[in-house]
């Protein structure tokens, strides 16, 4: 392979870490997909490669297939997890925002919307197939075709899968990052001052708060409905007195806040808004998914 050919497989990397990180939602799991892929790539004897057209679209498939599999067996790998699981927060950072705007804003999700926790957790409720299929079309633009390579179905049925999905996808009522901002400041502020009639005002009054610390870290374990319940839970962890520092960072391209304890992050917030009201609140305790935080 020549030198320019090799760049450019080279190259694919950080695309290919963006795309299994949003079908999968761990960062872990899409180096390890990553990391496969480049091994299969490099499995290929030099004749099978130069038959290649198209790397980056090789890479992709195969990536695709990972993680088509691998979303096949989440869910009974995640019943020996401890409490619930949500998708793992990432700082915010260049590499993983950006891109095309979407042909109809309407109905297509742009690449940043791509990496929110919200869209991230109705992507969990997927099948692996609707999964992969939504977001190879609607966040990357590949064509139905494309992605009956990577799912092994036709291309129509492939168009049904990605209809299904987006039917429990709704990007209505975004908004503005402003808006977020301010709530999320407001939610800050009450806490730090313990003023839970603040708190309860901020929340919608059927919100939901999740955690996740896998069993390494103390969390509550199910997840806590209702505003109310919120603030007095949030209460709680304030009077504890533990000396955290509160700062409000971009979580998943969203507003969301960072608890620091001696300098290191223990609890990632990430926050959903409708109305002009907090809606839900998913909390990052386990340290293992806290990685990525470890470097800022």
């Amino acid at each position: 392979m020549t030198d320019p050919e090799l760049r450019a497989v080279i190259s694919e990397r950080r695309q290919l870490t963006k795309l299994a990180y949003r079908l999968l939602g761990s960062l872990a799991e899409a180096e390890d997909v990553v990391q496969e892929t480049y091994a299969r790539w490099y499995g290929l004897t030099e004749r099978q490669r130069q038959a290649v057209r198209t790397p980056g679209a090789w890479l992709t498939t195969v990536a695709g297939r990972i993680c088509l599999d691998l979303l096949g067996s989440a869910r009974a790998r995640r019943e020996h997890y401890v409490g619930e699981w949500i998708p793992e927060p990432l700082p915010d950072g260049p590499e993983w925002f950006g891109g095309q705007a979407p042909a109809d804003p309407a109905d297509r999700v742009t690449l940043d919307e791509s990496i929110s926790m919200a869209f991230l957790v109705v992507l969990d409720s997927m099948t692996p197939a609707e999964r992969v299929a939504f977001v190879l079309h609607d966040v990357y633009r590949y064509s139905f075709t494309e992605i009956a390579d990577v799912v092994g179905r036709t291309p129509a049925a492939c168009r049904q899968l990605a209809s299904s999905a987006r039917r429990r996808v709704d990007t209505s009522h975004r908004p503005s990052s402003a808006t977020r901002a301010e709530l999320v400041g407001k939610f800050k502020h009450a806490w730090e001052t313990s003023d839970i009639g603040a708190l309860i005002e901020l929340l919608d009054p059927d919100a939901i708060a999740t955690a996740d610390s896998g069993g390494l870290a103390p969390a509550f374990l199910d997840p806590i409905i209702g505003g109310p319940q919120i603030a007095h839970t949030w209460m709680q962890i304030a009077a504890r007195g533990t000396k955290v520092t509160l700062r409000e960072r971009t979580v998943n391209g969203q507003p969301g806040l960072v608890a620091e304890l001696d300098g290191v992050t223990v609890s990632v917030y990430a926050f959903d808004i409708a109305q002009d009201r907090i809606t839900r609140i998913w909390v990052m305790r386990n340290p293992e998914k806290l990685r990525p935080w470890a470097a800022e």
